[in-house]
């Protein structure tokens, strides 16, 4: 496969892969809207993606492989696990206690730029074109939440400090595992793993989530089992099938990641259509044409 199709294929997986995390949003905000308390919505989309990530191993017992590689180095995949999984989500989640499903969704593309200003600890240089393309998307974000701030609601403030810890953590858990990890584990047996290696970090969290809010409902467990379904199995694969097609070339790499920036679209049509969200207004939508220009100029840079 030649270098521009790999580059091509990459970025249609991460576009594709950005459709099914907007669900995450969606079910969030709807978990959040019937009474579900937050907590339990983060710990049980990984409770529920654990055993489907297994059952889809389970022929020609593909999960050992994975497990002789957490046997190997477990201090490295449990700490990358977490910060990868658990730092990442359990923010976001909380995040959507303080704002519309589309307006979390549209901060959580601070994330792009993450990923690039972390190419230095990898021991590549930043891609400069594609720090200048995040950069126009943090534009984009500032403009969309121009009209909070200059009414003063705090909580878009609160969401997007709960939304930049999950905005390094994320590129950072995935771009680490990618680092040292057995080069012959397939994506799915990697996602297994990081998933497998964040349980301990869930199940603390369950137990404060029981302290707070008893068992959650039957409902909720619905909902986060399709958030499971569609974000955890479904985007995280193809995601992070994209960014291994081209974790050696960190300018494509950054392209790839700036495909997230889909999310704010199919979200904020999702939300209109099936929550009833409000519409953004003038600058919204100019935050969000921006956030748009900025994905696209990314997916067009050249070395």
């Amino acid at each position: 496969m030649g270098i521009k199709s790999t580059k091509a294929r990459a970025i249609l997986l991460g576009i594709a892969g950005s459709f099914f995390f907007a669900f995450t949003f969606i079910l969030n905000r709807t978990m959040n809207l019937t009474g579900g308390y937050w907590m339990y919505s983060a710990i049980l989309r990984y409770a529920f993606t654990l055993p489907i990530l297994f059952a889809l191993l389970v022929r020609g017992r593909q999960y050992l492989p994975v497990l002789r590689d957490i046997k190997a180095k477990a201090p490295q995949w449990i700490i990358w696990s977490t910060v990868g999984f658990g730092l990442f989500y359990l923010p976001l989640t909380m995040a959507s206690l303080y704002a519309e499903s589309w307006f979390v969704c549209a901060m959580w593309q601070v994330t792009i730029v993450a990923g690039v200003l972390l190419t230095p600890l990898f021991g590549k240089r930043v891609p400069i074109k594609n720090l200048a393309c995040s950069c126009l998307i943090v534009l984009g974000i500032f403009i969309m939440q121009l009209p909070r701030l200059m009414s003063g609601d705090g909580g878009s403030l609160e969401a997007f400090l709960l939304i930049l810890v999950g905005a390094f953590s994320y590129p950072l858990g995935n771009r680490k595992t990618m680092a040292f990890c057995d080069e012959g584990l397939s994506t799915i047996q990697r996602i297994f793993g990081m998933t497998l290696c964040s349980m301990p970090f869930w199940l603390a969290c369950t137990v404060v989530a029981w302290g707070n809010a008893g068992l959650p409902s039957a409902g909720q467990c619905m909902q986060a089992l399709a958030v499971a379904v569609f974000s955890g199995v479904i985007a995280t694969v193809l995601f992070f099938k994209a960014t291994d097609l081209v974790k050696n070339d960190p300018r494509t790499l950054a392209a790839v990641e700036a495909t997230q920036c889909g999310e704010v679209i199919f979200t904020l049509l999702l939300a209109i259509v099936f929550l009833k969200d409000g519409a953004p207004g003038l600058a919204g939508w100019i935050g969000i044409g921006v956030i748009v220009a900025g994905m696209t100029l990314a997916s067009l840079v050249r070395k």
